[in-house]
């Protein structure tokens, strides 16, 4: 669904604890990013919206960037709309961007969030630079939303679009490292309580919550393209995975590295960064103690500073935005 146009933006708000479900998304450090669920925004009354820089390489691999015009108010902004009621702000950033150009884009980097307020309401818009999943896809077809896209050097871009927020979008994107992978950090979701379980600790199940909290994940996770799924050995972090690796059609290998017990923080951190290097998206999952201390150690490995707070409710995960020599950007994202 496509929104109007900013109102003025709104004087920004103090930012929320890290851990916080509720609230607006929070800023974390130089490159993290919170973003709590559409329920969680929603029902602090703040409108939430997603979409997406969607950008391709010319022969000569400059970049172009993807703008719409929307004859309802006659502007030219990047595709984005309303995040539905339960729905997640990335699957909303793919959807949007689908509706609004015909092209079936993965999500890269994060970029700064809009806010600004429409008709009396505070609105947050979260932005993801986004690359189409294949070339040649199919033509874009005007309709009575997007009557007309163009590609267009951001250059080009910044004099066509109508809104000062768009803009400021527009220089974050151009002014950060393009091309980007993301390593994708799960805490496996729920598997009871470990005092009531009397076999080995590596064999205990996901409880019902779990299983649902590992099926949400495999509607989330193919926004950031197919990726190599690594786990620890552990059951309940292989069957967080594994709806998602089934649906993506690809195989979860184990790593000791990853699994508690069995590993150490600078362990665990070099084995990450050797698994990261590879191109392409890489799922891994493990357990609490483990994603605070993989979290920590990258961003320390790359300069950065740590979130505060890194820990992650059961089910959730950290993205991180790396290139060859940097963290490009972290966002947290809680499934509850």
């Amino acid at each position: 669904m496509a929104d109007p146009g900013p109102e003025p933006a709104a004087a920004p708000e103090s930012d929320a604890a890290p851990e916080s479900d509720a609230g607006r998304p929070a800023d974390v450090g130089r490159t993290a990013h919170t973003v709590p669920s559409a329920d969680a925004v929603l029902a602090a009354d703040t409108v939430l919206a997603a979409g997406g820089v969607l950008w391709r390489a010319r022969d000569d691999g400059a970049p172009e960037v993807a703008v719409i015009h929307r004859p309802r108010h006659d502007d030219w902004t990047f595709p984005k709309g309303h995040v539905e009621q339960g729905e997640h702000p990335l699957r909303a950033a793919v959807r949007e961007i689908v509706e609004e150009t015909g092209i079936v884009a993965a999500l890269g980097r994060r970029l700064p969030s809009a806010d600004y307020t429409v008709h009396g309401r505070p609105k947050r818009v979260d932005w993801w630079a986004a690359t189409p999943v294949a070339s040649g896809g199919p033509a874009f077809v005007p309709n009575d939303e997007v009557d007309a896209l163009e590609w267009l050097t951001p250059d080009q871009a910044g004099r066509r679009l109508s809104y000062p927020l768009d803009q400021d979008l527009l220089h974050a994107f151009a002014t950060g490292p393009l091309r980007t992978r993301p390593l994708v950090v799960v805490r496996h979701g729920s598997a009871g309580e470990k005092r009531h379980w009397h076999e080995p600790d590596v064999l205990r199940p996901l409880d019902e919550r779990g299983r649902a909290e590992a099926m949400a994940l495999a509607d989330v996770l193919p926004v950031f393209g197919p990726a190599r799924v690594v786990s620890s050995a552990t059951a309940r972090c292989v069957a967080t995975v594994l709806p998602y690796a089934r649906r993506t059609r690809v195989e979860v290998t184990t790593d000791a590295a990853l699994t508690v017990g069995e590993t150490a923080p600078d362990r665990a951190v070099d084995r990450l960064l050797e698994l990261s290097a590879a191109d392409g998206p890489l799922v891994v999952c493990t357990h609490g103690e483990v994603v605070n201390e993989l979290v920590t150690g990258l961003c320390h490995r790359f300069g950065e500073d740590a979130p505060p707070n890194p820990s992650l409710h059961k089910g959730a995960f950290w993205v991180a935005h790396l290139t060859d020599d940097s963290l490009a950007a972290l966002e947290r994202h809680d499934m509850r």
